[in-house]
């Protein structure tokens, strides 16, 4: 299998070290980096980033009925 090849001396000595303290190929350690820094660089605000979690994972439409001060009572036991 042939190594993955650096010009850059500085750049190739980081691959090198990211690889030996993951334990991984120096290809690898390159992958893992460019997975880090893109997905590092979503732009988009949380609202946004919340907004497009709840698309793709929906809640329940039915949560049941609406707690109220009788569910607290008998969740408490509290006969007031």
């Amino acid at each position: 299998m042939a190594s993955l090849y650096v010009k850059d001396a500085n750049v190739n000595e980081m691959a090198e070290e990211l690889a030996r303290q993951r334990g991984i190929t120096k290809t690898a350690a390159v992958r893992l980096a460019l997975v880090n820094e893109l997905r590092g660089n979503d732009r988009r605000t949380a609202r946004e980033k919340i907004d497009d979690f709840l698309k793709r994972n929906p809640p329940p439409a039915d949560f049941g009925p609406a707690p109220d001060k009788a569910f607290y009572d008998k969740l408490w036991d509290d006969a007031d």
